[in-house]
């Protein structure tokens, strides 16, 4: 038995859960509204304020799909409650972010900007030029767009400019050396 899977996820105040006979599961809060696709494999249950997570057999994709879908269940209860929310610093001299709208506008020493569009549910917001804050209540949409901000320009390891995580570590290279 999965020991994440037959937890238990229980349901904060101010959320509601429904299933629909589409083997669908929604769950509204303040911040929010997220939707899953049930598989065939897992069968759900909510029962009061838990909601209860069992396979249908003991196959290997019932098993692996158990403790998933539970682990999806309390990052949706957590986001439509809390949100989730990733950081990211620019380092490197005039570079800097700005954003207007659902767009992150880039400038990290390309000839022209780079333009990102955010999806509906995730915002954005520069505090200061390097740095900026993405947010929204779904955990893989927050980090599918501040992992593809981060692509515009990665770090790179000899002078540690580019788009980062708040906190990432770069290992610094030594350059060439010349012997003489």
């Amino acid at each position: 038995m999965s020991r994440i899977g037959k937890l238990p996820v229980a349901i904060p105040k101010g959320v509601a859960v429904e299933k629909s006979p589409a083997r669908e599961l929604k769950v509204k809060g303040p911040k929010g509204e997220l939707t899953i696709a049930l598989r065939p494999e897992v069968e759900v249950k909510v029962e009061g304020a838990l909601v209860h997570v069992s396979r249908v057999d003991d196959g290997r994709e019932a098993r692996a799909y158990h403790g998933m879908t539970r682990a999806v269940l309390s990052n949706m209860m957590v986001g439509v409650t809390q949100g989730y929310q990733k950081t990211l610093e620019i380092i490197g001299v005039g570079w800097n972010a700005a954003v207007a709208g659902n767009k992150v506008t880039l400038n990290v020493g390309f000839c022209k900007p780079v333009v990102i569009e955010l999806p509906q549910s995730v915002s954005a917001a520069a505090p200061n030029p390097t740095t900026l804050n993405v947010w929204g209540a779904d955990k893989q949409l927050v980090g599918q767009v501040a992992a593809k901000i981060r692509s515009s320009r990665p770090p790179e390891p000899y002078k540690g400019k580019g788009v980062r995580y708040k906190g990432e570590y770069v290992r610094q290279k030594a350059g060439k050396s010349f012997g003489s």
